[in-house]
């Protein structure tokens, strides 16, 4: 499958300065596909190191602060001949910080090695920012690299051009029935090669069945999460929080006597590690948004529908016929399209009941605010008011129906989402 990020791989191969890359996300999605993949077109040879349990690549770097001779000893552990330029050395699910620190030592030197450390422990790389190393964030696949997956990518493009050029989208209702089957696959690859080989609904629940077990288990054996139950307690009840008509997180609905403070570190954890997403809420704007939270009201969503449509318990006739599930769908598909654009999530709720979904902030320092639009709330004010409210020039609205500019406010169909994220700049 073609993905977004191989743009990246070859910027970073071909950067003069290149420093070995830390490529990290949740599990399931990808990432040492693609790098396999990129190795393959790009390099005359691939050098591959699973690090689980892997004692000899961890004493290696504890014992060598030579790069030659670190490259000389993988070159024995591979078997393979290690060729400056022309071979792409892989480690795979990097969770030991001496690996990475041994890897820095290539990023000081900068060394004609091309190396790609991968993991899903974000939190791993937080001591490690620095000038030795280069960090890439990767996600599942958007709808657009869905479309891709689908050989729709003219749809793509038409979506773009409709987006960017303020029309309609001449294949509307084709972009929407595709953006439906997404909403049911998700956007992890082994459920998106299933569902396009043409297996049934059970064989695909039973997939990301697999998968949701895989987020669970990441939880379970992680060593700093200090309370592991508390963990999974959060992640399963996040599909009931979206389902509430206040979709602020309330730790009540896990149980009676629920407390905040008891469940601070087990968030942060999760967040950190890209396993849930964070919006915080804001009642007032200013530069940066991020001085505006209230770190005690919160919304979480999940980084992918597939899994959300799933832990709903829902049935196509459901998802179709009922508003209120679209709707919680279509807003936790916002969310994670958001973030893969590195945008930071905020949602505007007054004193009253008027609440804007989305409230986000670009690199030029433009306020965005996004509201959805459904049959059941087709006539939302609230982003009208916040709009007046905070001298805001432009706004979003996210509906079922195609392209349409009404006053100072952009009708963006669910589908175009992916298309904001070309606003950050």
């Amino acid at each position: 499958m073609e993905r977004k990020i191989d743009k990246f791989y070859i910027k970073w191969k071909n950067d003069l300065l290149r420093k070995p890359l830390l490529l990290f996300g949740p599990k399931q999605i990808g990432k040492t596909f693609s790098v396999l993949n990129f190795g393959k077109k790009e390099y005359k040879n691939i050098v591959y190191f699973n690090t689980t349990n892997n004692l000899q690549i961890k004493e290696l770097f504890l014992k060598e602060r030579s790069t030659e001779k670190i490259i000389l000893n993988l070159s024995l552990l591979s078997g393979e001949t290690i060729l400056k330029e022309d071979t792409l050395i892989i480690f795979d699910n990097v969770v030991d910080n001496t690996i990475i620190k041994g890897l820095k030592i290539f990023g000081s030197e900068h060394s004609k090695y091309h190396i790609i450390a991968i993991t899903s422990r974000r939190e791993k790389l937080k001591e490690f920012k620095g000038e030795e190393l280069q960090f890439k964030s990767m996600t599942e696949l958007d709808f657009e690299e869905y479309l891709w997956a689908c050989n729709e990518k003219s749809l793509s493009e038409l979506i773009r051009e409709s987006f960017f050029k303020h029309k309609t989208c001449p294949f509307h209702k084709v972009a929407l029935d595709h953006f439906q089957s997404y909403l049911q696959t998700g956007g992890m690859p082994e459920v998106i090669k299933a569902s396009l080989e043409g297996k049934d609904v059970n064989q695909i629940d039973a997939i990301k069945q697999k998968i949701i077990d895989v987020y669970t288990s990441e939880i379970a054996i992680n060593k700093t999460l200090i309370d592991i139950p508390r963990g999974i307690e959060v992640f399963n009840s996040i599909p009931f929080q979206l389902q509430k008509e206040n979709k602020k997180f309330q730790y009540g609905l896990m149980g009676t006597g629920k407390r905040a403070k008891e469940y601070d570190t087990t968030i942060n954890f999760l967040v950190d590690n890209q396993i849930v997403y964070r919006s915080f809420k804001i009642k007032n704007i200013k530069s940066p948004l991020s001085s505006c939270k209230e770190k005690d009201s919160f919304k979480l969503y999940l980084p992918d529908d597939g899994i959300l449509y799933s832990m709903l318990h829902i049935n196509y006739k459901q998802f179709v016929l009922d508003e209120k599930i679209k709707e919680t769908l279509y807003e936790n598909h916002i969310a994670k399209t958001l973030v893969e654009g590195n945008y930071s999530l905020f949602y505007y709720q007054s004193e009253g009941k008027a609440e804007v979904n989305f409230v986000v902030q670009n690199r030029n320092g433009q306020i965005l605010p996004i509201e959805i639009t459904t049959k059941t709330n087709s006539k939302a004010k609230s982003l009208s008011v916040f709009m007046k409210k905070f001298t805001v020039l432009e706004g979003y609205r996210i509906t079922e129906n195609n392209f349409s500019t009404k006053k100072d406010i952009r009708y963006i169909p669910i589908y175009a989402v992916f298309c904001l994220n070309n606003m950050i700049y």
